[in-house]
């Protein structure tokens, strides 16, 4: 499915759910209230305007008050449901094989997405085959997967699992999931008041057995406790009925997502024969099962009572939509020997040594059609975008990816990226970062960037992509003094450049998120005609990169512009302008709140003007997609030259 159209359909699903959620409440609302009226013996007949008032600010206070403490609970992103399900992050330097070969497959799957890779959580207790996608954005993305996931399934199998949950990343299916697991708790909550009433009321002592008129206060008590258990436990039917009613038909489309991700039917289709066809199934133990049912990749709670209640298609349905030829036998699922004695080598790229011979490295000049290719393929990674992400893991020298994985080395490139090829301004920056870290980081940083001089767009941005897991490791203060360190750097030469406004920018859309908590941008662009200065400054920035203002070159990027938007029948008179990094700044913040046709409109635009004269070099590869990404569209990367060794 188009990226764009699933982010629209997202957006639509939100709005399904909240009148879901309306309508459940309602039903709530009239069972309270014919509660209390029994209570009550109906002393004012059977329509009690007073007694419904007071029915429907009960249920909506208590439902709101507990579905608002999910909600807020659950702002901390991915992890903290990672965390609630018994799982344990996992450190990217990690050499255990299994682990390892996790972290491999992310890191592809990320990289040829263009998204930055997901921090990744292991449930250790759990010894079902199962897996899960949570968080807000990709910002704060968590995958988990379950020990039996890694043990059960081969590289491939295990692949195919990945992508599906990728799909839900790229789809915007996650944060209406966090929704979903708050709204069902606010309906929880009655239910656990009725418990609590029913504890209470037990241990009451007896009374009332001497009294010769009025109703015994215990069995009042009893009588609502019993009621409002009852109508919670209604609530809890109608929520998964809402995450049935939400879920179901995303389990099918990540299912193809993953298919044409891998381009291997074979891979998740034979992860579902494993499930079916293994002891433990993709049952999960923890008493979190049922509230998080609706993220994992198959059902959590074993054989469902009601296959209108679960959150997931059948496994048969599944299977054969994916390998419509299965004869409908599970295979013996057994989980493999060990091997005494034996060490298992896991090399860095997770493929044969040289697969991939034959590839150059990435071009220098992108021709027009594979600019607006890649805007099209956004969340619809290709065979392409695979082999360009191996190829780019596989091409970072071993010192490169060793700092990558612990957090201080992860600093330091981030920070060798901004040092400037000039010699002079490299001086000053040098000098600037002298006094605010030790001896062995500078050394370190100096050394990354002289082994980062020449890199292409593609390649820089991949190590930005992979430095996030490990830089989300350090503490809330450690952030913030690199956060001062990026700033003392880029302020150094005395100008900011393009390249450096835009690797602060990805890195703090990314960062600030997971440490500072910023609330996902809402909906204020709702057509490009409401904000049309900002256009014109961000096409302005991409005209610049032909040349200044007035030129031929600048002119024919502008027009080309235009074109592309008139071509999606948007008629404005854009004029090329100097761009300040302030106005920048501004236009990314106002299209960071557009609708996902308004962005889709924008990348083309701008792939139009960088592309006026037949090519894209590897600065506006850059800005392209570093622009991209702070609206929240993750280009994937551009695809690798293939030649004869």
């Amino acid at each position: 499915m188009d990226f764009f159209q699933s982010q629209d359909d997202a957006h639509r699903r939100t709005r399904l759910l909240l009148v879901l959620f309306a309508v459940s409440v309602a039903v709530l609302v009239l069972m309270l209230y014919v509660l209390l009226g029994f209570v009550q013996g109906w002393e004012n007949g059977f329509l009690d305007t007073g007694l419904l008032a007071m029915s429907a600010g009960f249920t909506g206070v208590v439902v709101s008050l507990g579905s608002g403490f999910k909600i807020l609970q659950l702002s901390g992103g991915g992890a903290v449901v990672a965390r609630d399900l018994g799982g344990r992050a996992l450190d990217p330097a990690t050499t255990n094989p299994d682990e390892r070969r996790l972290l491999n497959i992310v890191e592809e799957m990320s990289l040829a997405s263009g998204i930055p890779v997901p921090e990744v959580w292991i449930m250790d207790d759990e010894e079902g085959i199962n897996a899960f996608a949570a968080g807000h954005s990709p910002a704060d993305a968590v995958v988990g997967v379950t020990r039996g996931c890694l043990r059960a399934l081969s590289r491939d199998e295990l692949q195919g699992v990945i992508a599906h949950e990728f799909s839900h990343i790229l789809n915007g299916d996650m944060r209406l999931n966090l929704r979903l697991i708050g709204v069902v708790h606010g309906l929880l909550v009655i239910a656990i008041l009725g418990r609590i009433i029913l504890r209470v009321t037990s241990e009451m002592r007896g009374g009332g057995g001497g009294r010769k008129e009025g109703a015994d206060p215990r069995l009042v008590m009893l009588a609502f406790g019993v009621g409002l258990l009852v109508i919670g436990y209604l609530g809890v039917f109608l929520g998964n009925m809402i995450k049935s009613a939400i879920s179901r038909q995303r389990e099918y489309l990540a299912d193809a997502s993953a298919v044409q991700f891998t381009r291997n039917p074979d891979s998740i289709g034979g992860a579902l024969l494993k499930i079916g066809g293994y002891a433990n199934g993709s049952k999960l133990r923890t008493a979190r099962a049922e509230e998080a049912s609706h993220l994992m990749f198959s059902n959590a709670m074993g054989n469902a009572l009601s296959h209108a209640m679960a959150t997931h298609p059948p496994l048969e349905k599944r299977i054969k939509a994916i390998l419509p030829h299965w004869d409908g036998i599970f295979p013996r699922v057994t989980l493999p020997e060990i091997e005494a004695g034996k060490t298992r080598r896991v090399p860095v790229s997770a493929h044969p040594e040289g697969a991939l011979a034959g590839f150059l490295d990435i071009r220098h000049k992108i021709s027009a059609a594979e600019a607006h290719n890649a805007v099209n393929r956004i969340g619809q990674p290709t065979d392409e975008e695979m082999a360009t992400a191996r190829l780019i893991g596989a091409g970072i020298p071993p010192e490169l990816s060793g700092l990558l994985r612990d957090s201080a080395g992860a600093q330091a490139v981030v920070m060798a990226m901004l040092l400037s090829e000039n010699p002079a301004a490299r001086g000053r920056e040098e000098a600037a970062l002298e006094p605010l870290v030790d001896p062995r980081t500078a050394a370190t940083v100096r050394e990354t960037a002289a082994l980062l001089d020449g890199w292409h767009s593609s390649r820089v941005i991949a190590l930005i992509d992979l430095a996030l897991p490990s830089l989300r490791r350090l503490t809330p203060s450690e952030y913030t003094r690199f956060s001062d360190i990026l700033r003392a750097l880029i302020d150094a030469d005395g100008r900011i450049d393009l390249f450096e406004f835009m690797l602060q920018k990805v890195v703090r859309r990314h960062l600030d998120f997971y440490f500072r908590r910023v609330a996902p941008p809402g909906i204020e662009v709702r057509r490009f005609t409401d904000a049309p200065s900002e256009a014109a400054t961000l096409l302005s920035a991409f005209a610049g990169l032909s040349g200044p203002p007035g030129s031929a070159a600048n002119r024919q990027s502008m027009d080309s512009a235009r074109q592309s938007l008139r071509d999606n029948g948007i008629h404005l008179n854009l004029e090329a302008e100097a761009v300040s990094l302030e106005r920048l700044d501004t236009a990314l913040d106002r299209f960071d709140r557009a609708t996902p046709l308004v962005k889709k409109q924008l990348l083309h635009a701008c792939a139009a003007a960088a592309t006026a004269d037949g090519h894209v070099s590897s600065e506006e590869a850059e800005l392209l997609r570093a622009l991209a990404d702070t609206i929240g569209c993750p280009v994937p990367p551009f695809p690798a030259q293939a030649a004869a060794a």
